[in-house]
């Protein structure tokens, strides 16, 4: 079973329905036990990096994530997810974020002819290496909402975007996955990094 972790955050519906679609047996919950039982974790989310944490920290779903990580479950972050991993965002100064990954979140730069938040497809330079990219072809384009860019701070990019800074879009550490952009927003390449991590 994969856990999608019930937070408000969002996008909950549209990432069960895509791996619905997969064939694959998915829950939305915010029940500890659930989390931790299952055998593969999506921390979703769209919205701000505060808001969001103080959600997790309030439910204990905070720890409940670190937890999970420990216990090396597979664990993916989509969008607002990604940034929760990571120490800290400057939308939301004095805010600590899961800190499970090294790295901060900046805003993208605003920059003429280039409108922020960033919205739309964009095509990635992959990690030949990545097990989350496996049989994904290099300049796949994937769909983007977002405002704040990952700047991660160890060797974990699985994949890049350029949209006005170069933009870790991607990573993977061990056990734990994130990506920037929405895989169920992003058609058949969205479905197969999602399989990919489903059968991981």
């Amino acid at each position: 079973m994969i856990a999608i972790i019930d937070y408000d955050a969002g996008n909950l519906k549209s990432v069960e329905k895509a791996l619905q679609y997969l064939g694959e047996d998915v829950k939305i919950t915010s029940d500890a036990n659930e989390i931790l039982g299952a055998d593969k974790i999506i921390l979703p989310g769209v919205g701000a990096f505060g808001d969001a944490m103080e959600k997790l920290n309030t439910r204990g779903l905070s720890e409940v994530i670190r937890e999970a990580v420990k216990r090396k479950i597979p664990l993916l972050g989509i969008c607002l997810g990604l940034q929760l991993l990571f120490e800290a965002s400057e939308e939301s100064p004095g805010v600590d974020g899961l800190s499970v990954l090294k790295g901060k979140i900046v805003r993208i730069p605003d920059k003429e002819g280039f409108k922020v938040p960033h919205i739309g497809w964009n095509s990635l330079k992959i990690n030949p290496e990545s097990k989350l990219f496996s049989g994904i072809p290099e300049d796949s384009y994937v769909y983007f909402v977002h405002s704040y860019y990952l700047a991660a701070e160890e060797p974990i990019v699985a994949a890049t975007t350029d949209y006005v800074v170069d933009i870790h879009a991607a990573v993977e550490k061990e056990h734990v996955f994130a990506c920037q952009f929405h895989p169920e927003k992003s058609g058949d390449i969205g479905l197969k990094l999602l399989k990919n991590f489903a059968t991981m």
